[in-house]
């Protein structure tokens, strides 16, 4: 991959109101109208550059769906009050009753729930498939199917997505792959790789500093429009819409998205290298032991490394819960939930991300409930941090016999 997104990111430059380097944060819900033919107009979709209401839309929004676009290389792009906020609006805006989804089997919890069980409401199915099993996704497909939807690095078993194979898939039968790359910008461009809708949780990687919940929608104009569609647009309607002044600091926090992503990524790399080393159950898809290491490469920007997660199999819950305890305790990071904070957060997914889906299908996928998911922090020093954890490891007897520290 060549595309530059964090070039193309570092090309936007907005004056403020007053000359500002940053833009004026517009905090208003409802804007004014110089004639009621223009207010008509507005609402009725066909005048650009006028706001009328802030669900609708607002200056402030616009500066970071703008933003949000050159990161995916896409025509255009929303942004919502959460990250569920957007997956539910692409959701609703692609499928009507009766219909079906082909998603992947490992994927954020709140997003299996809302495809499992609240979409039953309307009769909307979805079949859960191994989404790295091109035939199965295949055979998964029927007359009633409306999308492919899959994470490009899944959570929390960090499975990766062919996006070219399915691309060609989707387009084959004529249906649109949605791609959520919340654990992944930068490292992945997912729009470039042949998704029509890609999906970010803001809150996580982009906005960097754990502070709010923003998600977004990277996709065509027309797609981007058609949700924010005063009639018909599952994100106009749900009403799921961002606040400006956050809006305002996740654009500010972009501009060194480019920078952290590079050092979540080094640091993870290390620790997975090392571990592995030690003879724990690593997965990274950095390491060549990774199923879907060889796709990773192929897809991914070279320069911004293979990703700031990581997971380790300890054994058990009780070993799981002891360790992030522990780890707490030294200062590590923090037994937390989310991702992308410059600190290492670290949970365990079957007991908190991922209890939604019932035990027994977790043991299906092989979660275990002794694996822990570390997002892994912006350390300086990070053979220190190595060495810290793996002195908590050996106090509660973790680490294998054979691990001989180098």
């Amino acid at each position: 991959m060549d595309y530059k997104a964090s070039e193309n990111i570092q090309d936007l430059q907005y004056f403020g109101e007053f000359g500002g380097v940053n833009p004026s944060i517009s905090d208003s819900s409802t804007y004014t109208f110089l004639s009621a033919k223009t207010m008509f107009d507005t609402f009725e979709g066909n005048t650009e550059g006028c706001y009328l209401y802030s669900r609708h839309s607002s200056p402030s929004n616009l500066y970071l769906g703008e933003a949000l676009a050159q990161l995916e290389g896409t025509e255009s792009a929303n942004v919502y009050a959460s990250g569920m906020g957007a997956i539910s609006s692409v959701i609703m805006q692609l499928c009507d009753a009766n219909e079906h989804i082909v998603c992947s089997r490992t994927i954020y919890g709140g997003t299996y729930a809302f495809l499992k069980n609240f979409l039953k409401k309307f009769n909307i199915s979805t079949s859960f498939i191994d989404i790295t099993n091109l035939e199965i996704v295949e055979q998964s497909i029927t007359p009633k199917t409306k999308m492919i939807y899959c994470e490009a690095v899944s959570n929390p078993l960090l499975e990766v997505a062919d996006i070219q194979s399915l691309s060609r898939l989707a387009k084959k039968h004529g249906i649109p792959l949605v791609v959520d790359n919340t654990f992944s910008p930068l490292n992945i461009n997912a729009a470039k790789l042949g998704a029509d809708v890609v999906i970010h949780s803001l809150t996580k990687f982009i906005n960097g500093s754990s502070d709010c919940v923003a998600g977004a929608v990277c996709a065509s104009t027309d797609f981007c429009l058609s949700l924010k569609d005063v009639n018909d647009g599952a994100g106009m309607l749900l009403g799921s819409t961002l606040d400006s002044l956050r809006a305002a600091s996740i654009l500010k926090n972009m501009r060194t998205l480019h920078v952290r992503i590079k050092k979540h990524s080094e640091n993870a790399h290390y620790l997975a290298t090392a571990f592995e080393k030690d003879g724990l159950k690593v997965v990274y898809p950095g390491l060549e032991s990774h199923p879907g290491h060889e796709t990773m490469k192929n897809q991914m920007n070279a320069e911004y490394g293979f990703g700031g997660l990581m997971t380790l199999d300890v054994g058990s819950l009780e070993n799981a819960n002891a360790l992030m305890e522990l780890m707490q305790k030294e200062k590590l990071g923090y037994l937390a939930v989310s991702l992308g904070f410059y600190k290492t957060l670290f949970s365990a997914p079957g007991t908190s991300t991922s209890s939604e889906i019932p035990l027994e299908e977790q043991e299906e996928l092989g979660l275990s409930q002794g694996l822990i998911r570390f997002s892994i922090g912006l350390d300086n020093d990070i053979h220190k941090t190595y060495l810290t954890m793996r002195s908590c490891m050996e106090k509660l007897d973790i680490l294998p016999r054979k691990a001989v520290l180098v």
